[in-house]
């Protein structure tokens, strides 16, 4: 696996019955990558859950009985 850039920026546009996502990066690379819908509401659903979870990663293994 390559090593994680920089994202720049993200553009959309529909294409047919995809939708084609351009991850632009900060040393000029554009990534283009086509999902269904359903594929990008799903994205959407995990980044919400990313932005609204504490700050502070979950601790390894089951949660702590009340």
């Amino acid at each position: 696996m390559s090593a994680a850039k920089i994202l720049a920026r993200i553009l959309t546009t529909r294409v047919g019955p995809h939708i084609e996502l351009a991850l632009a990066m900060q040393g000029g690379e554009v990534v283009k990558v086509l999902a269904t819908p359903d594929q990008v509401d799903r994205l959407v659903d995990e980044l919400e859950d990313i932005l609204n979870s504490a700050d502070d990663p979950e601790p390894d293994g089951p949660p702590e009985a009340a």
